[in-house]
């Protein structure tokens, strides 16, 4: 979330953020922010005065009972007893300002970075550049859904009967694509230097609210009551949670971690041929890259990463293009994003297989993820993520760009995984 003294110092800066969102009432909202910390300052300062009114009444006590002053002690008494009670009755305001504080802050999206483009939708997104081939298909090709009925390697009707739709069952060489597929992505991730890691998949609330899927996305995320344990939408949370409340050192830093999980999101469509097959699921695998950055450093990591995962698609032999993300398709945590799509070339159209997200301070304050500098300075890490890569559209690709007469050629770079060169 942001800082209330960065929106004090940058106030209309933030305002034209919001607005370039399409916040309504962007100025209302942060006027109330402003006008929420002014009565919490203030509160504060009238507990504090009360307070210490009290500790000086009951230091007057013992003395003027010592010289004899017993009316003026009781009086001293009394007026320490009221002050303590003002006092407590004011730090309980102070608490309940402080909780619609949070929870006003918790409402705003991070302000975009300058670069991002105006724009409302998906479709308002710019495109940068494109690289790879587009291939040109045999005649008869077919779109995933279709090859992998023909090649008995996923099976969706079984996933449906075992759990319900968007649950596939990945049989044969599809599951050893699968497994071929984090296997590649992992090691890519370790040899660039990231930290292997191998989190739960299920977050308590805190963790929710630390990287703010929580209270924005609860529609989208599986929920267990009893035990009040959502179920992981992507590794980037808990993650990126390994470090909640924490207070690092300048030479601990960066902190570059992957991890591969399944990930379980409710959102996912069942209509028209943009989320039939692989597009979306319910539970699908993904790498997750994540980073922890001093500020001076973050513009540059971010950039890195966007590149490591282009490496990848390349090594796969998949056509993809870089598009910037406009102010209305910018998730509520980043302020700046990079999209990578791939080229599905049976359904002539371009799927989005990775984002890589710059946060700045904005998790890292709802994490209370800080740094100590080598001049004893504290103050807020930023927090990058991006797919390294979700598996199901890059599986899509794979199967649709590579099939032949004979069948489905396996990239090389992931034959010495699968330890088969094609899909028959």
């Amino acid at each position: 979330m942001l800082l209330v003294s960065y929106i004090s110092e940058n106030k209309q800066e933030v305002i034209q953020g919001l607005e370039k969102r399409y916040i309504e009432n962007a100025a209302e909202i942060i006027e109330e922010v402003l006008n929420l910390d002014e009565d919490r300052r203030r509160f504060q300062k009238e507990r504090d005065d009360a307070l210490a009114d009290a500790n000086k009444s009951a230091k007057e006590i013992g003395m003027l009972m010592k010289s004899g002053k017993k009316e003026e002690a009781e009086k001293a008494k009394t007026s320490a007893s009221e002050n303590k009670q003002k006092a407590k009755d004011l730090s309980s305001k102070v608490s309940e300002i402080e909780n619609e504080l949070k929870d006003k802050l918790y409402h705003i999206p991070n302000v975009p970075h300058p670069s991002v483009p105006l724009g409302k939708t998906d479709e308002e997104n710019v495109e940068m550049y494109k690289k790879g081939d587009i291939p040109t298909l045999p005649e008869g090709a077919k779109p995933h859904w279709d090859l992998i009925e023909q090649y008995d390697i996923i099976d969706f009707e079984l996933g449906n009967k075992v759990s319900g739709a968007g649950f596939p069952f990945y049989k044969g060489k599809g599951a050893r694509m699968q497994r071929a597929l984090i296997s590649f992505f992992l090691d890519e991730a370790v040899t660039a230097g990231y930290l292997e890691v191998q989190p739960p998949i299920v977050i308590n609330e805190a963790s929710g609210y630390g990287t703010g899927q929580l209270p924005d996305k609860e529609g989208q995320m599986y929920f267990m009551e009893a035990d009040n344990l959502y179920m992981i939408p992507t590794a980037e949370v808990p993650i990126t949670n390994m470090f909640r409340g924490d207070l690092l050192q300048e030479n601990e830093l960066p902190k570059k971690m992957a991890g591969h999980t399944p990930c379980f999101r409710r959102e996912a469509g069942s209509w028209g041929a943009h989320v039939r097959g692989l597009n979306r699921l319910h539970q699908f695998d993904k790498v997750e890259i994540v980073e922890i950055q001093k500020p001076e450093d973050s513009a540059d990591a971010h950039e890195r990463m966007v590149k490591h995962v282009e490496m990848l698609l390349e090594k796969l032999g998949l056509p993809y293009r870089r598009l910037l993300l406009c102010s209305g398709d910018l998730s509520v945590n980043a302020n700046l994003c990079f999209d990578l799509e791939v080229f599905s070339a049976a359904q002539d159209r371009w799927l989005e297989v990775s984002s890589i997200s710059n946060f700045g301070n904005y998790q890292a304050n709802r994490l209370k993820l800080r740094y100590r500098d080598n001049h004893k300075k504290t103050q807020l890490l930023h927090t990058l993520n991006g797919s390294a890569l979700a598996l199901p559209r890059v599986l899509a690709a794979i199967l649709e760009n590579n099939q032949t007469e004979k069948g489905i050629l396996v990239p090389e770079v992931l034959q010495k995984y699968t330890g088969f060169d094609i899909i028959d």
